[in-house]
């Protein structure tokens, strides 16, 4: 045997293998490094790699990766404060509260930067990558790559939305709730602390949503996503609302489109024997909610935790744990993006008692229990949303 063939082999064995270079499997890389795992992650594609989001990491997403090793700033883009929501009657904003747990702001970073971010600190960490090398997946084989069979004590599927690990290992059964599409671009604007205040917007308008999110000096990332068949694209959502399209009117274009599939799926299993899926793999939240990041980043820790005890059953609570709360708000904002008469009350009660959106947006983050939400706060919500117009608290 030759020694190319020798290291070749030698490469090919972890204890951990992650199909997938993406957030979730350099966050998983990064976690089980941090214990001390042996792991290897294999892509198929090539750094950088880009992904259509809305590119805001809100102040929990910040925390979970600071756990990781990762502090971001506002160096790496812009930090905006809080979330606003706008439509054609109303507008309404909520800062983030700074508590000892979370950061007080959120960052708004390209996409490409955060990528690298975690590959340097994988880097760091001193997890094996494998950048343009595809795993191969056989029914009833063992994962290959480069030719060469591997050799590992737990897989970890981090390859997205249409997982080829999931279909392998025969975790694919599930229901996929909802399905929207989404398309990402990004903008050089003018006077943006005077048009563009300090907070992630979410325009409301008669085909779907935009989220405008700032980036960096003079630069914002406009994602917009419908619910319509047929997809509506970035431009043509921007022309459907007016108070949107006027503000972007002297933009200058600085990226080509792209565009994505956002989901809300749940699968009956996310394990099977010494396979777990990580990420969108392993289901989803609609975008609407901004928190498909943070999602990802606690269900790194919480397998790299179970595989150093020796056990996936508890990733097994803890992922669904982890999927809750998101799952549960995208339910209910879907319902306002369905439902343009009621979304137009909503936004307009919450302008009318922004102390309500600001406990809304609380509850969002999981820094205040959902039930306490809806016990304290739903009825005076609902009495409102009955009330021919909306009164000032």
């Amino acid at each position: 045997m030759s020694s190319s063939s020798l290291k070749l082999r030698s490469q090919n064995r972890c204890d951990v293998l992650v199909v997938g270079g993406g957030p979730a499997g350099l966050a998983a890389g990064i976690a089980l490094r941090q214990r001390g795992v042996d792991v290897l992650v294999a892509d198929a594609l090539v750094p950088p790699i880009d992904k259509a989001c809305g590119e805001g990491i809100m102040p929990d997403s910040r925390r979970e990766l600071a756990q990781l090793g990762i502090d971001l700033t506002p160096a790496h883009g812009a930090a905006f404060r809080g979330i606003r929501f706008c439509d054609e009657r109303s507008t309404v904003s909520a800062d983030f509260s700074n508590g000892p747990d979370l950061p007080g702001n959120g960052i708004g970073l390209r996409r490409l930067t955060l990528h690298n971010l975690l590959i340097e600190r994988a880097h760091e960490a001193g997890v094996r990558m494998r950048w343009g090398t595809r795993v191969f997946l056989a029914p009833g084989q063992p994962p290959a790559l480069a030719g060469e069979s591997v050799r590992y004590r737990y897989l970890i599927g981090a390859d997205g939305q249409s997982s080829r690990v999931r279909a392998w290992a025969g975790l694919d059964r599930g229901t996929i709730h909802t399905r929207r599409v989404g398309f990402r671009m990004h903008f050089r604007t003018k006077a943006q602390k005077e048009i563009w205040p300090h907070y992630v917007e979410v325009h409301w308008g008669p085909v779907g949503e935009a989220y405008v999110t700032p980036i960096g000096d003079n630069e914002i990332c406009v994602a917009v996503v419908t619910r319509f068949p047929t997809p509506i694209r970035t431009t043509q959502l921007i022309d459907s609302i007016p108070a949107l399209r006027e503000k972007l009117r002297d933009a200058e274009v600085i990226s080509r489109e792209r565009g994505s599939i956002t989901t809300t799926r749940k699968l009956q299993r996310v394990v099977r024997d010494n396979i777990a899926l990580l990420g969108d793999a392993s289901g989803s939240a609609d975008a609407i909610t901004g928190e498909g990041l943070a999602v990802v980043f606690r269900q790194a820790s919480l397998l790299a935790d179970s595989i150093q005890s020796g056990s996936l059953t508890p990733y097994v609570a803890g992922h669904a744990q982890t999927l809750r709360l998101p799952q549960a708000m995208a339910r209910a904002l879907l319902v306002l993006d369905r439902y343009p008469t009621l979304r137009r009350k909503a936004l307009e009660v919450f302008a009318h008692d922004p102390m309500l959106f600001e406990k809304f947006l609380r509850a969002h983050l999981g820094e205040e229990p959902l039930s306490r939400f809806i016990l304290s706060h739903v009825p005076r919500f609902g009495a409102r949303m009955l009330l021919p117009t909306a009164i000032t608290p």
